[in-house]
């Protein structure tokens, strides 16, 4: 690559700001030239901080796009609604894509960015970044190696956790799928899509179960407020109030998910923020919807069956876990730790590291996916590589599993089949 790679940011939140730190870190091959936001207070931040130019500054993705183009690559890092409105026009001004998941909430917006996108000869990498990390690279290997004989099943959780829910999921933004997406699509399509990539084989069918049972206003406590306050008599008890955001804003610590709650660097400013936006809202009395607890039964070709447990009620840190059985052995991994247990029938347990911990990798969100991602993208525009690991081509079939189970959820759980539900949308 004789020149930087020139890129563009579209949405300018968490994820948004994540890329961004892991393209100010490639600074040598990547320059950032302009950003857009609907709240000018981020769009002032974020140029500020990696140097974008007045002129490279706009109002909204909109208004970015009206513009001729302005860089190579434009990260879309937008609520998941808009995606396809902002994907097709850049694609038509001939930008690649980083576009973060979902695609899009609708499948024939899917394929319809995808068919542009191969129409036009444009990259378009989907930020399905569990396929990134060494975590699940290292799971694949094992995989493709064929220790483990032929993967027959495969049992797989993820612990959203308790405070990681109710701030993006039942407070946050992600919290009513009218406005945004169902849960299994919004968090759970990296589990759908590391399903697919680490076996190499097609879902067949699909059901599923799933219930927003305790984020209520019939699971409240007695007296409990509308707002989270000192005031309110389930405070000191209830393990869903702002005393987490607080307790860290008084250390000091002002990063996610507090910097999605407030700007500011101060305990004062941010507990002034905190207490006059969404974030102090009641749990209980949210306009949230998507569910807290979602079983999924997956039937793959090849007899290879996956469960999938996906509950809000956990601790400790994000994790997802995995159980992979063959017929010479078996796996299994968890995100929160630094090594998987392989158990070779006739060799016995095996403990495979699989994070260099001093690697710059680790300190990055999603296990180092993030970082990673941006790797691969300056890795595909030198020429190192034919197309990235997370292609829309391949991206799309992920959304059409977690599409499907959430048409089984809302039906009670009714086995639908992925060939059939494929013509029932066209």
């Amino acid at each position: 690559m004789s020149k930087k790679l020139t890129v563009a940011f579209a949405g300018l939140g968490s994820r948004g700001n994540a890329y961004a730190e892991s393209c100010a870190l490639m600074s040598d091959k990547i320059e950032i030239v302009a950003c857009a936001d609907i709240i000018p207070g981020k769009v002032t931040r974020f140029a500020e901080k990696y140097g974008v130019p007045a002129e490279g500054c706009y109002s909204s993705a909109e208004e970015m796009l009206q513009k001729d183009r302005l860089a190579d690559v434009m990260f879309i890092c937008t609520m998941d609604k808009q995606h396809y409105g902002h994907a097709i026009p850049a694609l038509e001004k001939d930008y690649h894509l980083v576009l973060e998941k979902p695609i899009s909430t609708d499948l024939r917006e899917c394929t319809e960015i995808a068919r542009v996108a191969n129409e036009r000869d444009r990259k378009v990498i989907v930020c399905h970044t569990m396929r990134y990390t060494p975590f699940a690279r290292k799971i694949k290997e094992i995989i493709d190696s064929g220790v483990l004989g032929k993967v027959l099943s495969i049992q797989a959780s993820e612990g959203v956790t308790f405070w990681h829910q109710a701030h993006s999921f039942v407070r946050g933004n992600w919290r009513n799928s009218d406005e945004t997406s169902p849960m299994i699509l919004q968090k759970c399509c990296h589990d759908m899509d590391m399903f697919l990539w680490l076996t190499g084989k097609h879902c067949k069918s699909v059901s599923s179960f799933g219930e927003l049972s305790h984020f209520k206003a019939e699971c409240a406590p007695e007296g409990a407020h509308e707002r989270c306050s000192e005031e309110c008599p389930a405070y000191a008890t209830c393990p869903y109030s702002i005393e987490r955001y607080l307790h860290h804003a008084k250390e000091g610590s002002f990063s996610w998910p507090l910097d999605v709650v407030s700007p500011a660097t101060n305990y004062d400013d941010f507990r002034r923020d905190l207490l006059a936006g969404p974030y102090s809202r009641c749990v209980y009395h949210c306009d949230n919807n998507v569910v807290d607890h979602q079983v999924v039964n997956l039937q793959f070709e090849d007899d290879l069956t996956i469960s999938f447990s996906m509950c809000a009620f956990t601790n400790g840190s994000c994790g997802r876990r995995l159980h992979i059985m063959g017929t010479h052995g078996d796996l299994i991994a968890c995100t929160e730790d630094k090594q998987l247990k392989v158990n070779l029938f006739r060799r016995g347990i095996e403990e495979v590291q699989y994070v260099d911990t001093g690697a710059l990798t680790d300190a990055f969100g999603h296990g180092g996916g993030d970082y990673i991602l941006v790797e691969d993208l300056v890795s595909l525009f030198e020429g190192k590589c034919a197309e990235s690991v997370t292609s829309i081509n391949d991206s799309v079939e992920s959304h059409v599993v977690s599409l499907a189970v959430e048409a089984s959820r809302v039906s009670g759980g009714c086995l639908v089949k992925i060939d059939e539900y494929l013509k029932e949308i066209k």
